[in-house]
């Protein structure tokens, strides 16, 4: 017994020096080196801090709305609704979301709309939507703004971030530095 009991305390204290310490030192030390110290992207405007890598909730019909968060954009927890494709509480969700975007986006059609901004992301921390995302809902901001649809369609395509090398991903539009890019506008 004492054979089989001395080899596993020993492993068990190098695992807890190897994983609670080294382990998050080099990830500490990886963190320093990144952009912002590893705080996350920080924006600041109008006076207010924002994490631009964190969705944000937007439901005024001057905004661009984010994409759908199962966890109310609530960054102390993230996570997904955990419903099926076919689960009923799920489908009634995304009715109600494709109800509620066809009535504030009266000019499209159901089949305009774009699946990211009816369902939740993974995180529900999503702060990226699709530039069809983007495109679809130009003219109800530009005729709540009281601006032109081109003015609002230049800011998108300004706003739009490239694939990682070129390749990597979608092309996609922030939804916070968007808005605030509209905010600005003159």
């Amino acid at each position: 017994m004492k054979k089989e009991i001395l080899p596993s305390i020993l492993l068990t204290i190098i695992c807890l020096i190897t994983f609670a310490g080294v382990y998050s030192i080099i990830v500490l030390g990886i963190a320093q080196a990144a952009p912002n110290k590893g705080e996350g992207f920080i924006l600041k405007a109008n006076g207010k801090t924002y994490y631009e890598n964190v969705g944000q909730k937007f439901t005024q019909d001057k905004y661009f709305w984010s994409r759908p968060s199962a966890v109310d954009y609530n960054a102390a927890g993230s996570g997904g609704s955990n419903k099926g494709p076919t689960n009923a509480d799920y489908l009634a969700d995304v009715q109600k979301r494709i109800d509620t975007f066809l009535a504030h986006n009266p000019n499209i059609r159901k089949s305009d709309i774009p699946s990211d901004m009816v369902t939740a992301s993974g995180s529900g921390l999503d702060p990226n939507i699709s530039v069809q995302g983007a495109r679809v809902q130009i003219a109800r901001i530009a005729k709540a703004r009281n601006i032109a649809e081109e003015k609002v369609n230049s800011l998108v395509n300004e706003q739009i971030e490239k694939p990682l090398w070129g390749i990597f991903g979608p092309e996609k539009v922030n939804v916070l530095k968007l808005n605030i890019k509209l905010d600005n506008l003159k």
